[in-house]
């Protein structure tokens, strides 16, 4: 029997997430370089806030997951249309719902704020609410963006928002450097640059996605006519809530643990968020390779081909952890070289290298089974196990053991990566287990 992807074929999917995934990176680390220019209080608030909207994101990447596995199992089984007519509802169902998270956002923002952060210094909560501002009015455009770059991976098609990553990139940097240099702007110099950007991008693959062209499967064409499909929407949301569950919950419990390292001082806050936007190069060729996963196995399961999706998920994974390894050394040998481009006091930057050094040394050993396996349980429509799981960690192991580590132990904020990094193991065990079982290979989706 032929196998559905060529090792050409997942190279091609693959290597273009890992350089939008790395424009991505980079785009968040010029941002927290250009707002330290305005100070610690301008970091530390952009970093509370960036919690927030991640948690917030994660929800609608959540939907965008779901969809694109619903797409990829009818682009499997055959069925064009039905992919198509899914993708409508999708980009529908995002749309509108973050609408209205953003329009809940700005009648409870400064109450948000206060009961999440309200310890926090003045000049700190002041640049948290503007820059919160600035990023509810761009959640509609990021909940498209990031529904319409599934529906393009879901076609086997990552080049797309990798092009689109550029432009974000190019306008973000660009735009950046203009408020904060040139008009002397505060942290919505940074904010409003990044609504510009994504609201174009999101424009870009919309338009790209309503025309059929060479080598894509479905269109949206005919979507302002579109009404909603509750069969299709229930099979978006049968991946899609239980992940999105998953997602938030994980947020959440982060939101709680940055809230205890808030109780450390300006400093802790800075340095988790530098060590944060640099630990993500540290992991993304094993996301990356997640990310594809979700097209591969979700094809082959649509197919009816489950031991091809067993054969393609060995393989992704020696690859991610092949690839964890070779990236890792390298950054972890230049981690305090790093660290220091932010230019935070010598006492930050301390703190910023062992959260560093604790990510990446675990990171080799245990994040590919915690964070890129379950991607193939998922395009199996097993998310209601990957969500169970997860839950039970985050909230036992890594929030529990935060406060534990942090105050019982006197490891301060650095307790709370040494957390995260047991949260690994223990979930990533027990994916493991489950994949090996084969339950998951018999949770029908389409």
């Amino acid at each position: 029997m032929n196998h559905l992807f060529t090792k050409k074929d997942i190279w091609s999917l693959v290597w273009p997430l890992m350089i939008e995934q790395l424009l991505a990176i980079t785009l968040g680390i010029a941002d927290i370089i250009m707002v330290a220019t305005l100070g610690e209080s301008a970091v530390s608030g952009v970093s509370l806030v960036d919690s927030i909207f991640i948690f917030i994101n994660q929800l609608f990447a959540a939907l965008a997951t779901g969809g694109s596995v619903v797409c990829s199992q009818y682009i499997g089984k055959g069925s064009p249309e039905l992919a198509s007519k899914t993708a409508k509802q999708l980009l529908i169902t995002v749309f509108v719902s973050a609408a209205v998270v953003a329009a809940i956002g700005f009648f409870s923002m400064n109450g948000l704020l206060g009961a999440l952060f309200g310890n926090i210094e003045p000049d700190v909560m002041q640049n948290a609410s503007t820059y919160f501002f600035w990023m509810l009015v761009g959640l509609p455009s990021v909940a498209v963006y990031n529904a319409c770059a599934a529906l393009f991976r879901a076609q086997r098609n990552s080049r797309i928002s990798m092009f689109t990553g550029f432009v974000i990139n190019v306008l973000n940097i660009g735009g950046n450097a203009i408020m904060l240099y040139g008009l002397h702007s505060g942290v919505e110099g940074v904010a409003i640059p990044t609504f510009i950007a994504r609201t174009t991008a999101a424009v870009i693959l919309l338009v790209l996605l309503y025309e059929p062209r060479r080598n894509q499967i479905f269109s949206i064409k005919g979507i302002i006519r579109t009404k909603p499909d509750v069969y299709l929407i229930k099979k978006i949301l049968q991946i899609g809530v239980p992940n999105g569950l998953e997602n938030s919950m994980f947020q959440l419990g982060k939101i709680l643990v940055i809230t205890l390292v808030a109780t450390f001082g300006t400093g802790a806050i800075a340095a988790n968020a530098a060590s944060n936007t640099i630990s993500a190069f540290e992991v993304l060729p094993a996301s990356s390779i997640g990310l594809a996963m979700l097209t591969v196995i979700g094809q082959c399961m649509g197919a009816k081909r489950p031991d091809e999706a067993v054969y393609y998920t060995k393989r992704m994974m020696a690859a991610a952890y092949i690839s964890m390894a070779a990236l890792n050394v390298p950054l972890l040998l230049s981690a305090r070289w790093l660290i220091g481009l932010y230019g935070m006091s010598p006492e930050t930057t301390e703190l910023g290298w062992q959260m560093l050094m604790c990510h990446g040394l675990t990171g080799i050993v245990f994040w590919p089974a915690s964070f890129t396996l379950p991607n193939a349980l998922r395009a199996a429509n097993d998310a209601r196990y990957t969500m169970i799981v997860s839950l039970i960690s985050m909230w036992t192991v890594r929030v529990g053991l935060s406060y534990v580590y942090a105050n019982t132990f006197g490891l301060g904020a650095f307790g709370v990566w040494v957390a995260m990094s047991t949260d690994w193991v223990f979930r990533g065990l027990f994916f493991v287990i489950r994949f090996k079982s084969g339950k998951w290979k018999n949770r029908q989706l389409v």
